[in-house]
């Protein structure tokens, strides 16, 4: 399944009548997820469908709130001492000794 049929399905199940652009919500999270913080991306992008939703906006509108939130997180001053998200080294955990019962392994 890609995305945008995820988003059908999740509109379907939400019983809501939209088309989203999942560009612009994922260009949201990503500069935010960089210039803010990683929790703030969900939190933003779901903000933004707050804002639209309750001023009513038409596709040009979301896109005007996206970008006025977008200039705000490119423009969002992080602490000096605060390392870049790309210099950031997450461990990876060994797994390859892991044992696991015959009956949950796959063929």
């Amino acid at each position: 399944m890609n995305l945008h049929d995820w988003i059908d399905e999740l509109c379907d199940v939400l019983d809501l009548e939209l088309e989203v652009d999942e560009g612009l919500v994922l260009d949201l999270a990503r500069d935010v997820a960089h210039n803010v913080a990683r929790p703030a991306a969900p939190l933003s992008t779901f903000v933004l469908g707050y804002a639209a939703g309750a001023a009513g906006a038409d596709p040009e509108a979301v896109e005007r709130l996206a970008a006025r939130a977008q200039t705000l997180a490119l423009g969002w001053d992080k602490p000096a001492d605060e390392p870049a998200v790309e210099d950031v080294e997450v461990p990876v955990p060994d797994t390859s000794t892991l044992e696991l019962p015959e009956d949950e392994l796959e063929d």
